[in-house]
């Protein structure tokens, strides 16, 4: 293995130089369907990037817990490990006098619990007196709905709105309301389980008289129809069903699980319950959201990823993927849209301006790599599951996106995938890097389009592959049409983006075929597609596996020097934990086990810093002793690719592939993350069968055996 690969590594169970990671200050998310909470580390919602959104509009902007008209002082608060409660925890400041009396500081607990069910908002405010004294406590809750949309949230203007009426209150209840634009009337709803002292439009206020030794509960509920008085019953009823919710969904598939020391597995549990967080059950089966707070909705390009990583263990998110994809296939042309028949959607929104055609957003299909992705996810979903009725339900699907493929998307007429916006409100770059400054030529002139990425010409190849196996399993004619296609593409690429000076492949050909000969991870997904030859590949990795790109916390999405190169910027030189997972299993597939396990251990090193909980990106400094990653201000955080990444890093270092048509689990030389002494990975279906596997390192290799078998299956595995 090349010397480039001996940058600082940290064995997983070490501990880090720092001691325990400091929380980073975020804001707090909860999710439930179509429904998501964002608030600040109180609990309070302030109209700033924060709310109660419904079908992407916030019709709660405004929710403030004070006591005696101060904010309390937080004592903890976070959201638990499975993500279904938020719970802060305070004390009051001192109260003014009440009788003659003042109350002291620190006398009293505040605890706020809540959770999200049925696109509602639970909370039970809980106040114990541990003082000597009764308390006269006044406790004020603050609230407001402004129905703004979440494209005006993020920063997009607007010129006009619909109509808010003025909120109505009844006694222990307000309720907010919005005519929209649209045609369509919003409502929200919020009621408190006491009736107030005093309530107006703005706010309620509460007198309690809490004895000494005692504890008080105040419920109260959100949602956006007329509110149920909220009850203690109401509360637990409805919390047994979301945490019995999330439960199953973080159950779908096979579980892994490594050595006794509990971090590693909190790592684990904290990336699958980030999944399943995110996960929605639509009709069409599970569909991972991008991620919240600005993309809590389907997208297909993180989607598909998404479904990919957790592929190996838990097939139904894929099968969910290919089925919602599908029925939302685009069959006209809109350039608004960019739409054109046999695409698949990029991004899909319910709100006012999206359904007024103010943003494209309702449905937009400006991804240039989703189309391709799709095929191929669906090539490895049957590999994967043998389940061929998926496959032909889909199978006009599929061979209208390969349509798409081989025709509108060739714009120049050379074989390559191309993009370039048709309408100037979509997006200027559309591959996974769709920042404005994202793709450029290396004196850092932005190229002339229509451009050609060179990891979508991969995923084009692995589309190709895909088909043609999928012709063969299913007995179609055109087999051999389509492997021919992924061998030309196959060599197209090595051709024209291959750059024997720079020993590296060009990250895009603008619209003249001139190489944007820019340095970025992009050839890294080449690998995942397993499109190079294996000298070029190896070549590929040791770029990656350079200090140009090894950050010490993952790969850099662009090496250091190149024109743009910014470690605080979006695409230009941060990490994304996705797009490392990718460009790893790419070089696991070339036989570079060694180099995944250590990029999965710095990947790990920088999940324990972040509370377990990889951000969307953070920044691309190098790595400093005895310093946390730097995060990205406004990442989101869960974001479900990034949650997905250990999974594949893993599948990537431990060498399985598993072939239902065959009955066959492949474990080929597997290798141990750095301080990973053993794992176990249990309920791995296969087709009808079914078995679980147990990996140990032993005499300075990692050994694998079957256990518990149950059916039809055969482990295979060499080193």
């Amino acid at each position: 293995m090349d010397d480039a690969y001996s940058v600082q590594t940290t064995a997983l169970d070490s501990g880090l130089e720092m001691g325990e990671p400091e929380p980073v200050e975020q804001l707090q998310a909860l999710k439930s369907g179509n429904a998501f909470l964002v608030a600040d580390a109180w609990g309070d919602v302030k109209a700033g990037a924060d709310g109660l959104f419904d079908e992407d509009t916030r019709i709660l902007s405004r929710l403030l817990l004070r006591v005696a008209g101060q904010r309390p002082s937080r004592l903890s608060s976070g959201v638990s490990r499975d993500n279904v409660f938020f719970t802060f925890h305070g004390t009051n400041r001192p109260l003014p006098p009440m009788g003659g009396k003042q109350t002291p500081g620190g006398i009293l607990h505040l605890e706020r619990r809540r959770f999200l069910w049925d696109r509602r908002l639970f909370e039970r405010v809980r106040v114990a007196n541990h003082g000597g004294e009764d308390v006269m406590l006044p406790l004020e809750i603050e609230y407001g709905a402004d129905f703004v949309d979440i494209f005006q949230v993020r920063g997009t203007p607007r010129e006009k709105s619909g109509a808010i009426h003025a909120p109505t209150t009844d006694g222990r209840r307000v309720t907010f309301a919005y005519d929209g634009l649209d045609g369509v009337a919003r409502t929200g709803c919020l009621s408190f389980s006491e009736p107030p002292h005093r309530m107006s439009d703005r706010k309620a206020e509460f007198m309690l008289t809490l004895p000494r030794g005692r504890v008080m509960d105040l419920f109260l509920e959100c949602g956006p129809d007329r509110c149920q008085p909220p009850t203690a019953e109401r509360f637990r009823l409805h919390a047994v069903h979301a945490r019995l919710a999330m439960r199953s969904r973080r159950r779908r598939g096979a579980s892994i699980r490594g050595p006794r020391s509990p971090r590693f597995n909190d790592w684990l549990d904290q990336s699958r319950a980030d999944v399943a967080l995110l996960t929605t059950d639509l009709p069409t089966g599970p569909y991972p959201y991008a991620g919240t707070p600005w993309f809590s909705t389907p997208f297909g390009r993180d989607g598909i990823i998404t479904a990919w990583q957790m592929l190996w263990l838990d097939p139904s998110l894929a099968r969910g993927v290919l089925t919602y994809l599908a029925a939302r296939q685009a069959t006209e042309r809109s350039a608004f849209q960019d739409a054109e028949p046999g695409k698949i959607m990029h991004e899909t929104r319910r709100g006012e301006m999206s359904a007024l055609g103010e943003v494209p957003f309702g449905l937009y299909y400006g991804g240039v790599d989703t189309t391709c992705l799709f095929v191929a996810l669906a090539g490895a979903y049957a590999r994967r599951t043998g389940d061929l009725d998926l496959i032909r339900n889909i199978w006009p699907n599929l061979l209208a996106a390969a349509g798409w493929i081989t025709g509108p998307a060739d714009m120049t007429g050379d074989g390559f995938v191309r993009y370039a916006r048709a309408a100037e409100t979509g997006l200027s770059n559309q591959g996974w890097k769709d920042s404005y400054d994202s793709i450029f030529h290396a004196d850092g002139r932005f190229p002339e389009g229509p451009v050609a990425l060179v990891e979508v010409q991969g995923y084009a190849f692995a589309a190709f592959q895909a088909l043609a196996d999928l012709s063969n399993v299913l007995g179609t004619p055109d087999a051999a049409k389509w492997a021919d296609r992924a061998e030309t593409m196959r060599a197209r690429v090595e051709e024209r983006f291959w750059q024997d000076d720079l020993g590296y492949y060009a990250v895009a050909l603008d619209g003249q075929g001139a190489p944007c000969r820019a340095i970025g991870s992009n050839p890294g997904h080449l690998l995942f597609c397993g499109l190079p030859s294996t000298e070029r590949a190896h070549a590929v990795s040791k770029h990656l596996m350079s200090a140009r790109f090894r950050s010490g916390w993952g790969l850099r999405t662009l090496a250091t020097g190149q024109a743009r190169y910014n470690p605080m910027s979006y695409h230009n030189g941060s990490v994304w934990p996705h797009d490392t997972s990718l460009c790893a299993a790419g070089m696991a597939r070339y036989g570079e086990r060694r180099a995944v396990a250590l990029l999965l251990g710095e990947i790990y090193a920088a999940a324990a810093h972040f509370q377990l909980r990889l951000p969307e990106l953070f920044c691309g400094f190098e790595r400093q002793t005895g310093e946390p990653p730097i995060a990205y201000p406004v990442a989101c955080m869960p974001q479900a690719w990034a949650a997905g990444s250990v999974f594949l890093m893993l599948q990537a270092a431990l060498g399985v592939s598993i072939d239902a048509f065959d009955g066959r689990v492949d474990v080929d030389d597997p290798v141990l993350p750095p301080g990973i002494e053993r794992l176990n990975l249990w309920n791995l279906q296969v087709g009808d069968a079914r078995l679980d596997l147990a990996f140990r390192h032993v005499e300075g290799h990692t050994v694998v055996t079957s256990q518990n078998r149950v059916g039809p299956v055969r482990l295979r595995s060499s080193r």
